[in-house]
């Protein structure tokens, strides 16, 4: 079974290479993001695809862009984040609030938006959100991050339980991965280096190393995968290999 999965960041680094997974599998793609220029070139690379402009901190907007994915959709991907390292003496109340506005609450407004398309579709639908190793791993400077993927670990389970045996929702929980918003932390080799030696497999993961995992919990075949939060990182989060 095929249909149209509809990925907001769908022209980040980590968007467009679940978008080419997911075209892979036979699914149509609507892209949505903020960056009009990328989503075309990102739709122009995948041999066409539909998208949408939106911002994901405005519900309206968010909306708008899923109403344009269509009345049906077999998936909602919500590929979209914020990397804010501040010790906890430096963030503003502003930049907790963008970090949960963002990863958080714009989940929900996705979610919320695409449900009725959701629940249309023919089959099961999938949910597929967005965190991060920090939230099981203590990690200084990430107070804020970690507290907003938190909720939205929350969030899958509390609409794994809602929505089911209609709709399955999931959650991917990277480690650092070499995209366009991890670029501030990527441009110091020796830091690259240092970070990649905590990991088992002793990388930086690819966003192509967690598209595979994402094409799949969309796709019909994970159709007995529901309210999780699945790691994909190198074994960082579980492994430790010295000392």
């Amino acid at each position: 079974m095929s249909g149209t999965i509809a990925i907001l960041g769908g022209s980040g680094g980590m968007g467009s290479a679940i978008a080419r997974a997911v075209k892979a599998r036979g699914y149509h793609v609507h892209l949505i993001g903020r960056n009009a220029e990328r989503l075309t070139e990102t739709a122009h690379m995948l041999g066409g695809a539909g998208h949408s402009v939106a911002d994901v901190e405005d519900e309206a907007s968010v909306g708008r862009a899923l109403a344009e994915a269509g009345t049906e959709l077999a998936g909602l991907c919500y590929a979209v984040g914020t990397i804010n390292l501040k010790p906890v003496g430096r963030l503003s109340g502003d930049d907790v609030a963008r970090d949960f506005r963002i990863n958080a609450q714009g989940a929900f407004y996705a979610v919320k938006a695409a449900l009725p398309a959701l629940k249309a579709y023919s089959g099961t639908a999938s949910v597929l959100l967005f965190s991060t190793i920090a939230v099981h791993q203590g990690f200084t400077a990430h107070a804020s991050v970690a507290m907003a993927k938190g909720a939205v670990e929350g969030l899958t389970l509390s609409l794994a339980a809602e929505l089911a045996p209609k709709i399955r929702v999931n959650c991917i929980a990277p480690s650092l991965t070499r995209t366009p918003l991890a670029s501030s932390l990527l441009g110091n080799e020796t830091m690259v280096t240092a970070i990649a030696s905590m990991h088992a497999l002793q990388r930086l993961g690819e966003p192509e190393d967690i598209a595979p995992l994402a094409a799949l919990l969309l796709s019909d075949e994970a159709g007995w995968i529901t309210g999780q939060s699945i790691g994909v990182d190198g074994g960082r989060a579980t492994l430790r290999t010295k000392g």
